[in-house]
């Protein structure tokens, strides 16, 4: 049984995960799409800056977060002044964290899914008069929706155990900042503090296995129905 503190760590990550995967998608689905089918200048730069969260150590993600969103920090002045949010040691940080480290997870997928279906099928589409937008809305998006939500499982799932951007850029605050591995590292700090760490990390690793599993589902559904 969890403690009324753990079961507030767990249910702040479902909510902090969930709103990161939402609002990472739109962006995902965007740079996605770009990287496969537009040809531009400064394309290889552009896949590079998507990636980037990849291989940065997470600490130096949170501590430009930190720089850019702070309080002092031109966005984060910005959204503070003109639209009263702020994201410095809040659940909003830890949402713009999440997204951001689960941001090349979501594009990834995306962009394979949209790799592996036949450009000629959205030219005949266009050839019979449909519009850009609604070739995209009715035989892309629908073809490449296997890959948006296995994009998604793994965005969710690593936004669930995000820890070192996290905690740079809103510290652990219980109730507010302190996800699930916040939680752990705290309990592990504490005294006495062993089996509440092996709770939370039993239910760690449940989460990511579910998300994982679902995520392969959906990959093999996709390759059935797609590839044969």
């Amino acid at each position: 049984m969890l403690t009324p503190e753990e079961l507030e760590a767990f249910l702040l990550s479902l909510r902090v995960a969930s709103v990161g995967v939402l609002a990472g998608l739109p962006p995902a689905l965007f740079c996605a799409y770009a990287l496969a089918r537009w040809r531009f200048p400064g394309k290889l730069l552009f896949d590079a800056f998507v990636h980037l969260p990849l291989v940065l150590p997470p600490v130096v993600v949170g501590y430009l977060l930190l720089v850019l969103f702070g309080k002092q920090g031109p966005l984060g002045q910005f959204f503070s002044d003109w639209l009263g949010l702020t994201f410095a040691f809040s659940w909003r940080g830890a949402v713009l964290a999440a997204a951001i480290m689960g941001f090349p997870f979501q594009v990834r997928a995306i962009r394979l899914s949209l790799e592996a279906l036949d450009p000629g099928i959205e030219a005949a589409a266009r050839t019979l008069g449909a519009r850009r937008a609604d070739v995209f809305l009715t035989v892309t998006l629908p073809m490449i929706l296997p890959g948006i939500l296995a994009g998604a499982l793994l965005c969710f799932a690593g936004a669930v155990g995000e820890f070192g951007a996290t905690i740079t850029f809103v510290a652990s605050i219980p109730g507010e900042t302190q996800t699930l591995p916040l939680a752990i590292f705290r309990a592990v700090q504490s005294p006495g503090g062993e089996a509440a760490a092996a709770r939370l990390v039993l239910l760690s690793v449940a989460l990511a296995l579910l998300a994982l599993g679902a995520s392969e589902l959906l990959a093999r559904r996709w390759k059935r129905r797609f590839l044969g």
